[in-house]
């Protein structure tokens, strides 16, 4: 087992924790760590119905905890799929099955199983889309997803470590066919990564060096951005003055828009870097417009932000504003 994983899950060690476990080599490991460790885990594991072997790896899943003598719970992903944006879909209905047992079962951290490649991965892509500061930074070691906290114990473990784990203690896994077709982005990166090390000189530990250093930023503007957002919240929208925005630096003038239109408008993330810019750009005048299940106008010096479908009325707005400060 890896040492420093070892370090990093003690602090969980006094709670109970869920683990998602999809059968892959990379959950398996976490799971049999975590086991290994002590803690008290409970598996979670989403059976999405879309591959041909999708029940064969619940079963295997329930058995594995089983021998562990780990809780098992397994949802079925049931009903009509979208012809669409299938595996979006299929992330948020697996985040959806999890986070609402852990709500129901009184367990708040979800330990998921992201490594080392899958962090350089998710930086390159993101580079790829020319993304700013939060893209480059990744995925955080604890973040949160519908109140519940996400813990990555593995992000500075590769791959390679977890399979020769496995496979040297004959430990079973299975591999998704998805992760060898070439019509995925992160699967080209994934089959052409070496070449950044063998042309170029820029090792792995590098890349995921700049992406720590990144984190760090991230985290502390996180912070500033969070007291920022709250002081304009009010009633499910906020109301704000436009130098409350503009005379931000332009990262921050970014994710302040980009976290309220989240938070108001009840998306998983934010809309993407280049509706952001737009939106602030229509922001400058007069206006009025949606996005990411908001709606947003401006009138002279005042910006309101509401869930689309409600009025944006600046005057009973303020009129909320005023009572809900008396309180």
């Amino acid at each position: 087992m890896n040492d420093k994983f070892a370090d990093f899950v003690r602090k969980y060690s006094q709670e109970p924790i869920a683990v998602a476990v999809s059968g892959g080599v990379d959950s398996v490991c976490l799971l049999v760590w975590l086991a290994k460790c002590g803690l008290n885990i409970t598996a979670l594991h989403v059976n999405h119905g879309l591959r041909t072997a999708a029940d064969t790896e619940s079963k295997y899943v329930a058995d594995l905890c089983k021998s562990l003598g780990v809780p098992c719970h397994i949802f079925y992903w049931t009903g009509a799929k979208p012809a669409s944006g299938l595996e979006a879909a299929a992330r948020t209905a697996r985040y959806k099955f999890m986070t609402d047992w852990c709500h129901e079962n009184g367990v708040a951290t979800l330990m998921l199983a992201h490594q080392a490649d899958d962090q350089i991965e998710t930086f390159l892509m993101n580079l790829g889309r020319g993304s700013g500061l939060y893209g480059l930074a990744a995925m955080a070691r604890e973040s949160y997803r519908d109140g519940i906290k996400i813990v990555r114990p593995l992000l500075n473990i590769y791959r390679s470590e977890l399979r020769e784990y496995c496979d040297s203690n004959a430990i079973k896994y299975f591999s998704d066919e998805m992760n060898d077709d070439d019509q995925y982005t992160r699967v080209r990166i994934r089959k052409n990564r070496h070449l950044l090390s063998k042309k170029l000189g820029i090792e792995d530990s590098r890349i995921l060096l700049a992406i720590e250093n990144l984190g760090r930023v991230r985290d502390s503007m996180t912070s500033d951005i969070d007291v920022m957002v709250e002081s304009v919240l009010c009633r499910g929208g906020a109301m704000f003055s436009d130098s409350f925005l503009f005379d931000q630096t332009p990262d921050i003038r970014l994710k302040f828009i980009g976290t309220l239109i989240k938070k108001i408008g009840g998306d998983d993330y934010q809309p993407r870097l280049k509706s952001l810019t737009s939106a602030l750009d229509k922001l400058s005048s007069d206006c009025k417009f949606t996005l990411g299940h908001c709606t947003l106008r401006r009138l002279g010096a005042k910006i309101l932000i509401v869930p689309e479908g409600e009025k944006t009325t600046f005057r009973k707005r303020n009129e909320k504003t005023k009572k809900q400060n008396s309180k």
